[in-house]
């Protein structure tokens, strides 16, 4: 068996999302463009900041908007030695809870601080704008100890206020780092497919072969040991035509994705199909993979750039999955 390689890499796995505001969180990012906070008065008569949509005791919706001001004191805090790269500060800072002037609710936002040693509870803050607002909680860049030197731009007022046109949309960036060390089983199979080969394993149970291995079968939980050569021929189990583009993917739309089930294995795929009219794909298609030059393979399925149709009858439904390997090289 051939000996994997160690296989390590780091990924990015997100989104970024445009989401409604609707009226009230709508109002409160509208405000902070203006350089301005609004909160909303609840049924018992408290100011909440940020806004809530809806009373927290009666659930009726909340419209009685209240600006209210831009400074306030600290209700509570916590010092942070060490910022990560998603902080809003990079150097040490406070998170806090900060009650604004006419507000009953404190809201959480960040402090800059020279020590924790400048900061207690019942001091008083204040906002600093960035200099160009554009509608999210990151408009107000941090909150400073009242009495520090600096300034921060005036709100809005006036026409100035006026032209701005409200926010309505939002964009937000859900997005993961994390690093992914590959396990013996999928370490086997990234190192194979960089010699152009595809590989599965064989449950020794129920003798179903999976691509690309787990290590060990999802219907019968014991490990997955045997290794099976496959050759790059399979057949079309189900379909999506994709017509909507995806952000940083260089393929345009309409295109065709596939769950495609080798000769020989008992599990799909997906992968990219082309060289075909997309209205001609179909369930039973035989298809044959397509791969790059030989000096541009590395760890990565997308060593095969696509699979395409071949001349050969199409596969009933039932036999889907249950082929045996025939036709392999090498």
């Amino acid at each position: 068996m051939v000996q994997p390689d160690v296989l390590s890499q780091p990924f990015e796995l997100g989104f970024t999302y445009t989401r409604s505001t609707g009226p009230v969180v709508g109002r409160f990012l509208t405000g902070l463009r203006q350089r301005r906070i609004f909160g909303v008065r609840a049924s018992d008569g408290r100011v909440i900041v940020p806004p809530a949509e809806y009373d927290p005791h009666t659930a009726a919706a909340l419209d009685d908007f209240v600006e209210v001001g831009q400074e306030g004191e600290i209700v509570s805090w916590c010092w942070v030695a060490q910022p990560r790269a998603a902080h809003p500060m990079q150097r040490p800072f406070a998170w806090a809870m900060i009650r604004l002037d006419g507000a009953d609710i404190p809201m959480i936002h960040c402090i800059a601080a020279a020590s924790p040693d400048e900061l207690a509870t019942g001091a008083r803050v204040r906002a600093v704008w960035a200099d160009e607002p554009r509608g999210f909680i990151t408009d107000i860049r941090c909150f400073e100890l009242v009495g520090k030197a600096g300034a921060s731009p005036a709100p809005a007022t006036g026409e100035d206020a006026g032209e701005l046109e409200p926010v309505d949309r939002i964009e937000t960036p859900i997005y993961l780092h994390y690093h992914f060390t590959a396990g013996s089983a999928p370490a086997r199979f990234l190192t194979r497919i960089k010699q152009g080969v595809l590989t599965g394993q064989r449950c020794p149970r129920c003798a179903n072969v999976y691509i690309p291995p787990r290590g060990s079968c999802p219907a019968c939980g014991v490990p997955t040991q045997e290794e099976v050569v496959l050759p790059d021929k399979a057949t079309v189990q189900s379909f999506t035509v994709v017509a909507i583009p995806i952000p940083n993917n260089p393929i345009k739309p309409p295109f065709v994705v596939a769950n495609l089930v080798l000769d020989g294995a008992n599990i799909s795929f997906i992968h990219l199909m082309s060289e075909c009219e997309n209205a001609d794909v179909h369930i039973g298609q035989r298809v044959q993979a397509v791969w790059k030059p030989a000096d541009e393979w590395t760890y990565a399925m997308d060593n095969i750039r696509y699979f395409k149709p071949i001349d050969e009858p199409d596969v009933p439904v039932d036999k889907i999955g249950k082929l045996p390997i025939t036709g392999l090289e090498g």
